[in-house]
């Protein structure tokens, strides 16, 4: 494992932060500002930050937006003495993954460090016992060594993106950064700027230079997630850069070159979406050089239950709940279910109901699942059960929602992320149940 990072510029503190990582097994690098922080995440990857937030030469929040330029996904918790809401926004939206209060405790901090390191390493690993899938990852080996350009197929939720972060880390570019676009999730009229930067004053509103997703991930590999829903125009765009190796910043005078490994992933059939005109067949293409298809979960049976205990206990850890087994039905019902959300799906199932459990054991009526629709999607619309006793369980519906949403503050949207519902599922579930929407707030 990388070390931990630990920044702050009070010795006292970097001291006694730094035995208490260690104490966790980890290993520890220091420095006592943010510019020595950056120069040393600059020479020697780290699995993660610790930071002050008041600090000379460079303060938290300028060390936050240099390391996300820098290095797109790590875990950065920010310790800060003088908290505010304000502070707490600004501090999130730079790039924070979580945040720490001055006092703090021994058992915070671990328990903090431990959760942030389990929930964003376990992103990266690939658990399977299929040998479909270990055959795919065989081959995923043998292509990683190389530059070649992987596009990689499934259905949503198979974790695609979690085999591209694979190759990627068994690559000889581990060391660099990893950058992540997702194409369905960027409005088209930020796309381009988001993807090849902008020089200052291009256009009303860009009072600095930015960099694109292309330079951010030089020398490293840039995940181009959902390809398939890129428009006509980038996509020509995107070819050229393919071709040329180097990008046309918006308002520059000259392009910049860059090296960049490509990995595109997609739900689509892009080779019959080429073929009716709806993606240029030349892009496909230069895509396709080595293609990946990843097989849905409802293929790879002999995972689910592997899958499903390791997101057990991901989530009790999470969820500080004493959580640690499943019962003969609860397996059983995961075993005959179809999954037709997948991974995503499961995982989804497997943090409500260890949310929900109100013992060590995870039982059949955990799972607050939609009886009438199998996909992830299904669970958008409503909170449903999956029970032959509604009155009881509507009972537990109820107690989960409120619980969840005084575990977050009353915040709707996050209780919804948690619940796998939408938040006018949560206003709709809050007006049955008679409770004043005016206790929980949207944000």
């Amino acid at each position: 494992m990388k070390p931990i990072l630990v920044v702050d510029d009070d010795p006292n503190m970097r001291n006694a932060l730094k035995g208490a990582v260690s104490r966790l097994g980890y290993k520890v690098l220091v420095a006592d500002n943010g510019r020595d922080a950056l120069s040393t995440v600059n020479s020697t990857p780290v699995s993660m930050v610790v930071t002050d937030m008041m600090m000379p030469k460079m303060d938290g929040l300028t060390f936050l937006k240099e390391i996300r330029q820098k290095i797109g996904s790590l875990p950065v918790l920010v310790i800060t003495g003088y908290p505010t809401i304000e502070n707490a926004v600004e501090t999130m939206k730079e790039g924070a993954t979580d945040y720490l209060i001055k006092p703090f405790d021994f058992d915070t901090l671990t328990k903090k460090i431990d959760s942030m390191m389990m929930r964003f390493h376990s992103k990266r690993e690939m658990i399977t016992d299929s040998p479909k899938l270990k055959h795919l990852l065989g081959i995923a080996e043998n292509v990683a060594a190389s530059d070649t350009t992987v596009l990689i197929y499934g259905e949503s939720g198979t974790g695609k993106e979690l085999l591209a972060r694979h190759i990627h880390q068994i690559s000889g570019r581990r060391d660099k950064p990893f950058v992540a676009v997702n194409c369905a999730a960027i409005p088209d009229n930020l796309m381009e700027s988001e993807l090849f930067g902008f020089e200052k004053g291009a256009f009303t509103g860009a009072s600095e230079k930015k960099l694109g997703k292309f330079e951010l991930a030089d020398s490293g590999t840039i995940l181009l997630d959902e390809i398939g829903e890129m428009t006509m125009p980038l996509q020509a765009k995107l070819l050229r850069v393919l071709q040329e190796k180097e990008v046309d910043r918006i308002g520059g005078k000259e392009p910049v070159s860059i090296n960049v490994r490509i990995v595109a992933t997609t739900n689509r059939d892009l080779y019959k979406e080429a073929q009716e005109g709806r993606f240029r067949e030349d892009l496909y293409y230069r895509l396709s050089v080595f293609p990946l298809q990843l097989p849905p979960l409802r293929d790879r049976a002999e995972d689910i239950v592997m899958l499903a205990e390791h997101f057990m206990k991901k989530y009790a850890a999470e969820l500080l709940k004493n959580v640690n087994s499943f019962s003969v039905e609860a397996l059983e019902f995961l075993k005959t279910r179809q999954w037709r959300g997948n991974i995503r799906e499961l995982e989804n199932t497997i943090n409500r109901a260890v949310l929900l459990s109100r013992s060590q054991c995870i039982e059949v009526n955990d799972f607050m699942v939609d009886s009438t629709s199998q996909s992830a999607a299904g669970a958008q619309s409503s909170v449903v059960q999956h029970s032959a006793n509604p009155t009881g369980l509507r009972n537990m519906e109820r107690d989960m929602i409120l619980k969840t949403l005084e575990d977050v503050g009353g915040n709707k949207t996050k209780a919804a992320k948690i619940l796998g519902v939408s938040v006018r599922t949560i206003r709709n579930k809050l007006h049955e149940y008679g409770v004043k929407s005016e206790a929980a707030s949207d944000d």
